[in-house]
């Protein structure tokens, strides 16, 4: 079987041997049903899991009937390859299938785990893949359950690849410090209470020798933690303050 490329995030897209098929699908219901099989492909889904998938809110008349009729036509859109099973069904997809998703989950792993081991620019090329993804809206012209699911895991990768990146622009240094700075303030406004975002931010402007905003950035997170939790920054985050007031050139 050929390569298979599937596209979730953004333009919903899919490619068999280099051949678009997605207008192929039965309209909304097809889309929907064929991007559940494609983010659960790693095991068999029974039909009444897949009418709560489609028909969660309004199922039709006779369930089972408008699934079969559904399959059938998502099956001939496929080429009939790829969907397997009767009572249960999977998606059968080929060694090298891509599913924008899967990849986006996989790029933050390595990210974080390049991050642990101190290899820098694998950390930075696998956050920076995770973050193509994860930005791009998940299935934007369909609202279920389910896909706010994934949509939750999505912008957590999101906060995470922002985290792994920002840390290997400010590790690589140079010409970097302006994205670690850029990645770190997008981190804070995705994660407002995630104190290593703020760290972040403080050590890339401390790098880029702009200590009075660091020191800005610290006051922010103190005010903001103790408005809204009644609690103070971590050690951590305090010492790193007391180095930066440290810092400072003495004033006359």
């Amino acid at each position: 079987m050929g390569a298979v490329v599937i596209q979730l995030c953004g333009r919903y897209a899919i490619e068999i041997e280099g051949e678009r098929v997605e207008a192929a699908l039965p309209g909304r219901q097809g889309r929907l049903l064929f991007a559940y099989l494609a983010l659960n492909r790693d095991r068999a889904l029974t039909r009444g899991e897949l009418i709560d998938a489609i028909w969660s809110n309004e199922p039709p008349r006779d369930p089972g009937d408008a699934l079969a009729a559904l399959l059938s036509k998502v099956r001939t859109a496929l080429g009939n390859r790829y969907l397997e099973g009767r009572t249960e069904l999977s998606l059968a997809l080929p060694p090298g299938t891509q599913v924008d998703v899967e990849r986006s989950l996989q790029a933050v792993h390595q990210a974080e785990s390049a991050c642990s081991l101190g290899d820098w620019p694998r950390a930075w090329s696998s956050a920076l893949g995770a973050q193509i993804v994860a930005r791009r809206p998940l299935l934007p012209d369909h609202e279920s359950e389910w896909v706010d699911e994934w949509r939750r895991t999505l912008d957590g990768v999101l906060v995470r690849s922002l985290e792994c990146y920002a840390q290997a622009c400010l590790r690589l240094g140079g010409t970097e410090l302006a994205a670690a700075a850029r990645a770190a303030r997008q981190l804070v406004r995705a994660a407002p209470l995630r104190e290593s975002g703020y760290a972040l931010l403080m050590e890339a402007l401390e790098a880029q020798g702009n200590t009075a905003e660091a020191l800005v950035v610290y006051e922010t997170l103190r005010t903001r933690l103790r408005d809204e939790l009644g609690a103070a920054p971590s050690e951590p985050l305090q010492s790193l303050h007391r180095r930066l007031l440290g810092s400072r050139p003495a004033t006359t």
